[in-house]
């Protein structure tokens, strides 16, 4: 393998540009493992870094895709073998080092994840760092004592990828969850995968009071602002909050009163730095006990590497529905 095809992303003399190309397979990347991919994603990272709409890149060129799954064909770690099937998501992926839009990545073995053996890595990549997150999140409220008993999560942005794959996620894991959406032609696949009931987010009515009834157990986040200031207040005592996106506004308008008189927690969820161990630890899950039962409803749609670009507009303008993976072979 001399040269490879991938999606590659530019920012030069001649302006921002991505887009398919033959590259030298020298120009990859340092790491132990080499491997063959055969699946990526389309995360809201993705297309702004695909678009040069925000600013995720910090070297040029590299290949885009934040996420990868594949098989090795190469390792001098003794940790992996050839045909291993392997996985990385985040991790500087699509940041300082090339990304899991190419035939071929070569990746630190402290980046490597072995496949759960549960999962193809079609599955792997329904999940990616959207399932990742969700699956993250929901460990740090376990850590933080979140239990059933408490009440339903609030599970906002329920309609993107990190929201479904919660609903699914969450429900697994034994909590009742409300999905609150903005597209309630939706309702139906979410009531499917999982949710008991949902909300559409252009019905709720805060009362603006620093704390109000309680009527969630905690919440999963992906909007901020003003979404999330308004479910604080009806977080049960010691309930949690798992903050992971910001696709409304990344401000915090509110008091400290659900903290200082219910012990609500503020938990952060920051999937691409996280530690190994812990790493390990959400995937051995993910391909256990918390395996979303509904992957093949979540994920809606499947592109063809050299098709990646075309789903980049429509995702920043909030119209994604689910999950897309990207066909790197076969």
């Amino acid at each position: 393998m001399t040269t490879l095809k991938a999606f590659r992303i530019h920012n030069d003399s001649a302006g921002y540009r991505g887009g398919i190309e033959t590259m030298d397979a020298d120009a990859l990347s340092p790491g132990e493992v080499l491997v063959k991919a055969e699946w990526s994603s389309v995360n809201y990272k993705d297309a702004l870094a695909g678009t040069g709409k925000g600013k995720i890149l910090r070297q040029y060129p590299l290949n885009g895709g934040i996420d990868v799954a594949g098989t090795v064909v190469a390792s001098t770690d003794p940790a992996f073998r050839e045909g291993d099937k392997v996985l990385a998501t985040g991790s500087g992926l699509s940041e300082t080092r090339d990304g899991g839009y190419g035939e071929y990545v070569r990746l630190p073995a402290a980046l490597t994840i072995p496949m759960p053996a549960s999962l193809t890595t079609r599955e792997a990549m329904v999940l990616g760092t959207a399932g990742f997150t969700a699956a993250l999140a929901l460990l740090r409220m376990l850590d933080n004592r979140q239990v059933p008993s408490m009440g339903p999560i609030a599970i906002t942005g329920a309609t993107g990828g990190v929201g479904m794959l919660g609903v699914d996620i969450f429900t697994r894991a034994g909590f009742e969850v409300h999905a609150i959406s903005g597209k309630p032609a939706h309702f139906d696949t979410l009531r499917a995968i999982g949710a008991t009931a949902c909300v559409d987010r252009h019905a709720l009515a805060f009362s603006g009071k620093p704390m109000d009834s309680a009527r969630y157990g905690g919440m999963l986040d992906n909007v901020g602002g003003s979404m999330l200031a308004g479910f604080l207040p009806l977080i049960a005592p010691y309930g949690n909050a798992a903050i992971c996106g910001l696709a409304g506004s990344p401000e915090l308008p509110t008091t400290v009163m659900p903290f200082i008189i219910r012990g609500v927690s503020v938990l952060g969820v920051a999937s691409a730095g996280t530690p190994r161990d812990i790493r390990d630890e959400v995937w051995r899950r993910l391909g256990g006990e918390w395996k979303p039962r509904h992957l093949a409803t979540i994920c809606t749609k499947e592109v063809a590497l050299e098709d990646v670009a075309s789903v980049f507009d429509t995702m920043l303008a909030g119209g994604s529905f689910g999950r897309t993976v990207v066909r790197i072979a076969g």
